[in-house]
This record gives structure tokens, sequence and C-alpha cells, in this order.
């Protein structure tokens, strides 16, 4: 089957949200189980670290391990980020705008 989808030129937060939701629609994701989707950008953001991990200098990895691409393992991770803001009518952009703006009045120790 040839995909219909189609993710424009310099999208927005929006479209790819938007991209997501068809996405899961187009390959038989589309589910809203809330806690099953948290679960599956958990194993995500283990790959993602995982796959850090292998690149840090000395890091021991083993001789059978795929060298995972961390590009790659970014883009699962937003992915779900989206999937999980569609499930919850977030809009991501509006929810980036509104945190920003309450983490410009803290003061911000750093060690």
């Amino acid at each position: 089957m040839t995909s219909k989808l189609h993710l424009k030129e310099n999208p927005t937060i929006q479209d790819f949200q938007e991209y997501v939701r068809l996405m899961k629609i187009e390959r038989g994701f589309s589910t809203e189980d809330k806690a099953y989707e948290c679960m599956l950008m958990a194993e995500e953001v283990g790959e993602l670290f995982s796959a850090i991990r292998k690149t840090m200098q000395g890091s021991a990895i083993a001789t059978n391990s795929k060298h995972k691409d961390v590009e790659l393992e970014i883009a699962d991770v937003l992915i779900y980020l989206c999937s999980i803001a569609n499930q919850n009518g977030i809009d991501l952009e509006e929810a980036f705008r509104k945190k920003e703006e309450i983490n410009k009045q803290r003061v911000w120790n750093t060690i």
C-alpha cells in the first residue's frame, strides 16, 4: 500500500500533530488507550537514551548490539508526544507557549 500522507514543507507543530493523527488512522494504530500510548512513548524514550549512551565515549556496547540512530529515536518520541497530545485535545504549540510564560517568571538556580 502506498501512503497518501504528506507533511508539508516547513510544517508547524499543528501540522505534525495532524500528520500523526492521520498516520495512525492510515496504519491502523488509532487508539484511545492513553495509558498504552504513554507506555509506548516510554519505550521510545528508553531507546533514545540507549542510542545516546552508545554514542558516548567509553560506553560499553555488546557485540550483538545495533547502534541506534539518535535522530530516528527522537522522531519516534515526537510521534508519540503528538499522539498523546491529540488524545487529550492539546495543541502542543499553545501548551508550549503557556508553559514558557510560566517558566519566564521562575527564578532558575544552576548547579
